[in-house]
């Protein structure tokens, strides 16, 4: 097992890795043959404030450094990702329970994040506006918010924490960042160690491994943050934009999803069921824009189910470090569990499994659900495993209903072999973000991401990246002399 697990089973705050002091550990297990992996004394509220004041204090000063200088840190961070891929990896794929494509996905998407973060801290830009006073002028600077708090989830920890924390340190920010408790290695210590080791200067990067069991509300509470970047569910990012609002901080939001994979009339179908596969089981399903609902014109319904089913019996289900494998184990055992019961419901609702898959300890197999009643609230919401609803509809009138039908709005797709129709048809989607003849996992550096409705606030990469985790300041230079009445 990778040195990993015992070198970075510690805080990380104010350049110095120590342990917690509170009065439990996080047990970090393999998901897929329960082997510890690593135990770790919570953070208390006391270290929380540390890791906040450190970070406000080392702030100032990195702020003021010359952005090329700034940059030349994510260009080191970026060549030990590099060198150390294939042990990052194995990493990522004992913690979470990902195969080695995921693996390989994850970091593939990491790196690019990086480069753009490398590029990031070049970006921010002020502007000259003309003023209707005489003599003076109107300079607007965009500068860093401060110190950024960043709430990371369990399905891509390295990527998502990494989304976050890079591009918030390269505009000159410092960053507390909070992994979850069942990945924070890959989620939390790993990117403090690469950080460390590229040369960011302590307390820039602070890490606390903890809990709300611990810690409540006092990490996005704690007066220090002016932005909190959460990524989960949509249930505790109601409670942190709550939060937020009442301490007058800015929340970005990346939220869960009910996405929909459409499959219209004059669809390529065996291109459609490759990607409504893919949409739907990448990471065992565990992916906020995972295709819950794969929605089918009746015209083509039967063929287009017969080839989806007959792919996914192919999935091998088991040890995520076998190459062959596509699903391997969910992050616990309670995510089984609840997989398990959505199924049950399904079915005792009314629904057909056309296939079902059996569970063993954190494995779940793939599960093919059709006739689902369409006023069951299991089409409303997300299911964050292996399970897939396979809906019919009459004519694009109807699709777009379905779609929409759903309190969320991340990401979806449509397949269609008339490009500017399928376009036509993402317009009417209430989503943050829409594929024409691909899948519904997509995320790129430079383009926005983020949902509408329960599916999140705000949006990141790219140049809204640099709204997120910068603001801006007017400074007036009156060059002659003003007139006041009085």
């Amino acid at each position: 097992m990778s040195s990993y697990f015992t070198d970075l089973a510690q805080q990380y705050i104010d350049g110095e890795w120590r342990p917690g002091t509170g009065s439990w550990d996080v047990i970090d297990f393999n998901p897929y043959d329960d082997e510890k992996l690593a135990s770790i004394t919570v953070a208390t509220v006391d270290e929380v404030d540390q890791a906040y004041q450190a970070a406000a204090r080392a702030q100032k000063k990195w702020a003021e450094t010359n952005p090329y200088t700034r940059r030349a840190v994510f260009e080191r961070a970026l060549r030990l990702i590099e060198d150390r891929e294939q042990e990052i990896a194995d990493l990522i794929i004992a913690e979470l329970g990902g195969t080695r494509v995921k693996a390989g996905f994850e970091l593939h998407l990491a790196k690019e994040f990086l480069r753009e973060s490398i590029h990031l801290a070049l970006r921010p830009e002020g502007r000259i506006l003309p003023s209707p006073t005489e003599g003076k002028e109107n300079r607007v600077y965009r500068v860093p918010v401060g110190v950024v708090g960043v709430i990371s989830p369990f399905n891509f920890p390295f990527l998502l924490s990494l989304k976050s924390v890079a591009p918030a340190l390269a505009l000159g920010n410092a960053v507390v960042l909070k992994p979850h408790q069942n990945t924070p290695i890959a989620g939390g210590t790993l990117l403090a160690k690469i950080f460390e080791e590229a040369g960011l200067p302590g307390g820039l990067l602070n890490v606390v491994v903890t809990d709300i069991a611990e810690i409540g509300d006092a990490f996005i509470e704690h007066p220090v943050p002016k932005v909190i970047s959460f990524t989960g569910s949509d249930k505790v990012g109601r409670h942190v934009a709550t939060v937020c609002a009442k301490h007058f901080k800015r929340a970005v939001l990346e939220l869960g999803g009910n996405s929909a994979l459409v499959v219209l009339d004059d669809a390529d179908l065996d291109y459609a069921v490759d990607a409504a596969v893919f949409s739907r089981f990448v990471h065992q399903g565990q992916v906020c824009m995972a295709a819950n609902r794969v929605l089918v014109d009746a015209s083509v319904a039967d063929e287009f189910t017969e080839r989806f089913v007959a792919k996914v019996r192919t999935l091998k289900v088991g040890d995520p470090r076998d190459p062959e494998t596509v699903i391997g184990p969910v992050i616990n055992s309670a995510q089984a569990n609840a997989i398990s019961g959505t199924v049950e419901q399904a079915l005792a609702e009314g629904a057909t499994a056309l296939v079902r898959g059996s569970t063993t300890n954190n494995l779940v197999g793939p599960t093919v659900l059709t006739g689902v009643p369409a006023d069951s609230a299991l089409l409303q919401q997300e299911v964050f495993g292996p399970v897939v609803f396979l809906v019919p509809f009459d004519g694009e009138e109807e699709a777009v209903r379905i779609v929409n039908d759903t309190p969320y709005g991340l990401s979806g797709a449509v397949h269609t072999g008339d490009i500017e129709r399928g376009v036509a048809f993402a317009k009417r989607i209430d989503t943050g973000m829409f594929h024409v003849n691909d899948g519904t996992v997509h995320d790129e550096p430079i383009v926005p991401f983020g949902g509408e409705k329960h599916s999140g606030l705000g949006r990141l990469n790219g140049e809204t990246t640099l709204e997120a985790f910068t603001t801006v300041k007017w400074i007036s230079v009156q060059h002659g002399r003003s007139g006041f009445p009085f």
